[in-house]
């Protein structure tokens, strides 16, 4: 029985089991080592000097974090900023048409690589959004970026999956394997915590 399970067996109402649900989250939160998120700032800033562009993989959910990261991380933070050098973000889960012209022609475990081989440059990262860390899609991607000297930083859940072993950063989410919301939770909180650090961070220079 994982936790998700335990806390709506304890529940006899929607707020119970909603209040279990906060308490289980801030537990998985504070479980997130913080170092590794000191990390993130100095590669989006390096990458934003240099005009790296930072790329967003995820499936499911994670797809939908990818694309409010680019939002923002990009468009949100040059809009109240007016900033000469933004960060460059780019979701690779937003073109339908590329996408499911990959899936159809070659597999869908390259909707990602393909698209890193078009507009992958010296010096650009990949963030892999991923619960499991096993996806074929996105450990192709990944492996792909370690071949080229890339970077990798993974924003994973539960044990990490093969793609902790491929990141140069790593954001675990620790949980039982299959507790997905908490997980997405996690990474959706670290993407707000990031935004809200560079808009005020970029404010002061």
């Amino acid at each position: 029985m994982n936790h998700i399970d335990q806390i709506f067996s304890q529940s006899k109402t929607l707020g119970g089991f909603a209040k279990g649900y906060f308490d289980y989250l801030k537990h998985v939160l504070d479980s997130i080592e913080l170092s590794s998120i000191d990390a993130l700032a100095e590669v989006f800033e390096n990458a934003r000097l240099k005009g790296n562009t930072i790329f967003v993989v995820g499936n499911g959910g994670s797809a939908t974090t990818a694309t409010t990261m680019a939002n923002d991380l990009g468009f949100d933070v040059i809009k109240k900023l007016e900033i000469e050098k933004p960060i460059r973000v780019l979701a690779l889960t937003d073109n339908i048409s590329i996408m499911t012209a990959i899936a159809n022609d070659v597999g869908y475990e390259n909707v990602f690589v393909n698209q890193l081989r078009i507009h992958y440059r010296p010096g650009d990262k990949l963030i892999v959004i991923s619960a499991s860390g096993n996806s074929p899609n996105v450990v192709r991607a990944a492996e792909w970026i370690k071949a080229q000297g890339g970077t990798v930083i993974g924003f994973l859940g539960f044990d990490g999956g093969t793609i902790k072993e491929l990141c140069d950063i790593c954001i675990l989410v620790k949980t039982l394997p299959g507790e997905y919301g908490p997980v997405e939770d996690a990474h959706l909180v670290l993407n707000h915590v990031l935004a809200h650090w560079f808009k005020k961070k970029f404010k002061q220079v």
